[in-house]
């Protein structure tokens, strides 16, 4: 039977024309809500399962029930109001999708029966194309396992994500679109010529009730929707506006077991380091270095360092990696020669080794506290910040009032980025990154604000003496040795 069907390009939203034919590998929809990319996503499949070319689709999301109420349906709506209903053979007990035309078939499966998607098959070819609805609310390894099933075959495939931007630390952000692994199509309502005058007035409404999560749920920016305890306005502010990183890289040294010596930047794109103001030397510029440590979960969590100017609080360079203890201590070491011997508080609760070893190296300038010896009762001084029920609210608070009133001051991206995503846990009251996040940015820049005070801008530095006076305070000149220069 010879079929001649035509589709107005009307029906489409014009912001995903574009992509309507194509072809990449990984084609990613996101932004704000209403914006009617899950129903073009479901024309657009329509659309491919017409043609003779072969596309057999895989429709997933996290739960397989979520997909009769929301994919299944959208698809045999675009069918209804294409009129294209004695084209297609719909089986709504198995949710499956045939066109009788080109034989491309469509079925539906959730992540939470593996089996079940391992086990589906076509009867005519093999699987192309999967589209994951609400990816955000999948595991990498979910989509991992999803990429294997498009493996092989001669047949073009392709796999489609779509969803709501919230946490912007989520995984997909940046292995997908921060990577620039995938084709990105961002759209909002302002984009749908399909939403009623009475839909795009609620939603624009809503920024006069709450404007951070309408920038959220209606703009699609990244942040998290709930109870932030930074300020996400400030925060979304800074993002749209921050500096460009001056340098990347790392320091090499030589190192003989004992001392470190000939320390040299290395520029590097992939660097853990970034920089964004280099050293004020002819000044009386001085800088501080806030440390958080891996501690016991030193596989997933990071070693950071912040770099503040101490007068000014600006954020001057940023260190975030996974380091072996010592390999952590040794590039703080440099950082904090870089930077005209910065006073260096690093975190003492769950990892003191980087502690030591800077004690060890002979590193100048680490802050002191005051603590109670257990055995002799006696008060005497400690290198590294020792986060308690006291000092920890007290560093966290005095951050979120620097975020409130001076988020201009915050220069790299993973910091505010981390801050977005840190919630008021609600059975406890203490203030944490949400279940599979991190909070090593936020410890590591609220400990170097919390020890700027310790900074001393006299015309002579005031250092601790590392190796024979422990307990005491004293002025002290050093010999380094070669002056760091960054080329």
């Amino acid at each position: 039977m010879d079929v001649n069907i035509k589709i107005s390009k009307k029906v489409f939203n014009d912001v995903y024309l574009p992509y309507l034919d194509n072809q990449d590998r990984y084609l990613v929809f996101y932004g704000g809500g209403s914006s009617g990319k899950s129903y073009f996503i479901a024309q657009r499949f329509i659309y491919k399962l017409l043609h003779p070319t072969r596309c057999n689709l895989l429709v997933v999301r996290q739960t397989g029930d979520t997909n009769r109420r929301s994919t299944f349906p959208l698809l045999k709506q675009v069918i209804s109001n294409w009129n294209l209903s004695e084209h297609f053979k719909v089986n709504e007990s198995d949710m499956r999708i045939v066109c009788k035309l080109s034989g491309n078939e469509v079925a539906f499966a959730g992540l939470d029966d593996v089996e079940k998607i391992k086990s589906i098959t076509f009867s005519n070819g093999e699987l192309t194309d999967i589209w994951c609805e609400e990816a955000t609310e999948m595991q990498e390894a979910d989509i991992n396992q999803l990429k294997v099933r498009l493996r092989g075959g001669k047949t073009k495939k392709q796999m489609v994500l779509s969803f709501n931007p919230i946490n912007i630390q989520h995984w997909i952000k940046k292995h997908f679109i921060d990577s620039g692994l995938a084709t990105v199509c961002f759209s909002t309502y302002k984009d749908n010529k399909f939403l009623t005058d009475d839909d795009r007035k609620a939603l624009e409404d809503l920024q006069y009730i709450d404007e951070y999560t309408y920038e959220v749920y209606c703009l699609g920016k990244w942040g998290i929707l709930g109870k932030t305890v930074f300020d996400a306005r400030a925060i979304q502010n800074r993002l749209d506006s921050l500096p460009k990183v001056l340098r990347t890289g790392y320091f090499k040294y030589d190192y003989d077991g004992l001392k470190i010596s000939n320390i040299q930047w290395v520029s590097d794109k992939n660097g853990y380091i970034k920089i964004y103001q280099v050293p004020n030397v002819p000044q009386m510029t001085k800088y501080c270095i806030g440390g958080d440590t891996a501690g016991s979960d030193s596989g997933s969590d990071y070693f950071t360092g912040h770099v503040p100017d101490a007068r000014t609080g600006v954020q001057v360079a940023h260190l975030k990696h996974q380091f072996d203890a010592d390999q952590y201590a040794k590039q703080m070491y440099c950082l904090g020669r870089y930077y005209k011997d910065a006073l260096i508080g690093i975190e003492a609760n769950f990892d003191s080794y980087p502690i030591m070893e800077l004690q060890r190296l002979g590193y100048p300038c680490q802050y002191t506290r005051e603590a109670q010896d257990t055995y002799t009762g006696k008060t005497e001084k400690r290198f590294g910040f020792k986060t308690t029920s006291l000092t920890r609210p007290t560093a966290i608070s005095r951050l979120v009032e620097i975020v409130r009133e001076h988020c201009d001051t915050i220069n790299d991206r993973e910091t505010p980025e981390e801050l977005l995503t840190i919630v008021r846990n609600e059975k406890n009251g203490r203030i944490e990154a949400p279940v599979g996040g991190h909070d090593d940015d936020m410890m590591g820049l609220a400990i170097a604000h919390q020890i700027r005070e310790q900074v001393s801008f006299t015309n002579e530095p005031v250092f601790v003496d590392p190796i024979t006076n422990f307990n005491s305070e004293r002025q002290q000149h050093y010999d380094y040795g070669e002056r760091i220069v960054v080329v």
